[in-house]
């Protein structure tokens, strides 16, 4: 059975309704990155960052995964599939993706302040500010400035693709960008991104389908079962 790693960005979830980072009319267009996405934000204002935090958990849990998720998780038929994400929202886990990695953290869990290693899940979308486990928590993101925890085992499984697809990623974010460079150099790269993501690292055999990711991943996943499987 082949390998198939699947890497997310922004765009699969756009398609649910969830807002994007970069867009004029995304996520940060009424925030300061280092108002609420810095280890300096959670220590000065620390009932913005959370509110900040429950905001977007809040908007997680009212949508749903999109025709791109449920593609990407039907892959699983006839694939060994592992899918590496820059989100932090749950929709391919609810989608039924079995074996996801979270670059950039998880809506769903909190962590202690002191001890990276600390994850605790959290119920709703509300953190308390006072919630503490056993010293005080706090979303389980990785902020601007931190390093990547999750990146060794993403490179690790990038490693190991037969077929790599890339979905709704600028390529613009490192060092998550930096994951197809992992991959072996005669391993076939499928793009699904209606925009011109950099692909100046891509050395492998490259096929850029420009679509949306609810649009292009479920046509992709037919061709790749028709093809490979």
């Amino acid at each position: 059975m082949k390998k198939i790693v699947v890497f997310t960005g922004a765009g699969v979830s756009a398609d649910s309704g969830l807002a994007t980072v970069r867009d004029s009319d995304g996520l940060w267009a009424n925030y300061r990155i280092e108002d609420v996405c810095t280890p300096e934000a959670l220590r000065d204002n620390r009932a913005q960052v959370v509110d900040f935090y429950n905001m977007r958990r809040r908007e997680m849990l009212g949508k749903e995964p999109n025709a791109g998720h449920r593609a990407i998780a039907g892959l699983e038929k006839c694939f060994d599939v592992e899918v590496i994400t820059q989100n932090v929202d749950n929709l391919h886990e609810r989608a039924g993706s079995s074996r996801v990695t979270h670059l950039h953290g998880e809506l769903t869990k909190l962590r202690s302040s002191r001890d990276p290693e600390l994850i605790v899940p959290i119920d709703g979308w509300e953190q308390r500010l006072d919630a503490t486990a056993p010293d005080l928590l706090r979303p389980y993101i990785v902020f601007f400035g931190e390093a990547v925890p999750m990146f060794e085992r993403a490179a690790e499984i990038a490693g190991t693709a037969d077929l790599m697809v890339v979905v709704g990623t600028s390529l613009a974010v490192y060092p998550a960008a930096s994951l197809v460079r992992y991959v072996r150099p005669d391993v076939p790269i499928f793009l699904v991104d209606p925009g011109n993501p950099d692909t100046a690292m891509i050395r492998n055999p490259l096929t850029h389908i420009r679509s949306r990711a609810a649009e292009g991943m479920p046509e992709l996943a037919e061709r790749l079962k028709s093809e490979f499987s």
